[in-house]
């Protein structure tokens, strides 16, 4: 079997075209290096070089193989440079689960940080509901969630639940709701009103705020159900009801909707991040830290 050494003697008297000074460029003695390119070329079954022409000369084979020797170094630092760079986290591919809450909050400032620092890593950022979530990361189909806690996934002992910060909750309700008058809205004032919300099998946060409201005193009037926030807010603003949601819901412009904060309580969702325990990824351990950080930055 040929070596790389064999491949490296062979280009520096190639590109010499002189054994003594290639012996003295390898740092070895001239007469093992005639006995390596000796036994290459009969490895090869042909010979490299003109010795009877002087100065020495590459024959057309020789010509041809000195050419496909450098390609093998040439591949194998770049698989080199590559590895080093898998074990740095500088390349290789993480699949982000999202959903509209997210996107809306912290997601932007999260990209706006790690795209720079690692502009090698292919991110793909997959829309799904909160249910999903969980159950696609089990699967090995996205790497790293988002979810709102308390979450009845919290003890699943093969997941990582990080709190990473707390958003307020304020009121959504449609522009011309007489309640839009005010700056503040007491959270009580909503009892009579029709609601919005996500259905409560794929959004946790449902249930939360189903406990808000009944901590002063009611329970919300769901008369519709919506998964996504711009689903949700579009039913706002053609008057079906009013909703609760993140502070985030603020950077959808849409027409027809107000928002108001809740008065006199501090009424928070707080948003973890979620990934596989048993998952040992560089990239998903440069994404969490780089999470943690903007969380830190923005929130705190």
């Amino acid at each position: 079997m040929i070596e790389l050494r064999h491949l490296r003697y062979f280009i520096a008297v190639a590109e010499e075209l002189n054994f003594s000074r290639a012996a003295e460029r390898l740092h070895i003695a001239q007469p093992p290096l005639s006995q390596q390119i000796q036994a290459l070329e009969a490895k090869l079954g042909l010979q490299l070089f003109e010795r009877k022409k002087r100065p020495l000369q590459l024959t057309t084979a020789g010509q041809v193989f000195l050419t496909e020797a450098r390609l093998v170094f040439l591949q194998l630092e770049q698989a080199i440079t590559s590895a080093q760079k898998v074990s740095r986290g500088e390349i290789g591919r993480l699949v982000v689960g999202t959903n509209s809450s997210f996107a809306n909050s912290i997601l932007p400032d999260i990209l706006q940080v790690f795209r720079p620092l690692f502009p090698e890593v292919i991110l793909v950022l997959r829309e799904v509901s909160s249910s999903q979530q969980v159950n696609q990361l089990r699967d090995r189909q996205i790497d790293i969630a988002f979810e709102s806690l308390p979450n009845p996934n919290c003890y699943d002992s093969a997941l990582n639940f990080l709190p990473i910060l707390q958003e307020p909750l304020i009121i959504a309700l449609p522009e011309t709701h007489p309640l839009a008058a005010q700056t503040e809205i007491p959270l009580k004032a909503l009892a009579e009103e029709p609601f919005v919300l996500p259905p409560p099998d794929l959004v946790p946060s449902y249930s939360q705020i189903i406990n808000l409201c009944q901590q002063v005193g009611f329970s919300p009037k769901v008369v519709q159900e919506a998964t996504w926030m711009v689903t949700v807010l579009g039913l706002v603003a053609g008057g079906v009801g009013v909703t609760l949601l993140p502070a985030n819901a603020q950077n959808l412009q849409r027409t027809g909707v107000v928002y108001r904060p809740i008065q006199g309580q501090n009424l928070t969702l707080q948003l973890a991040v979620v990934w596989r325990r048993d998952d040992s990824s560089v990239i998903l351990h440069e994404f969490l830290e780089v999470t943690k950080s903007v969380a830190r930055q923005k929130f705190n």
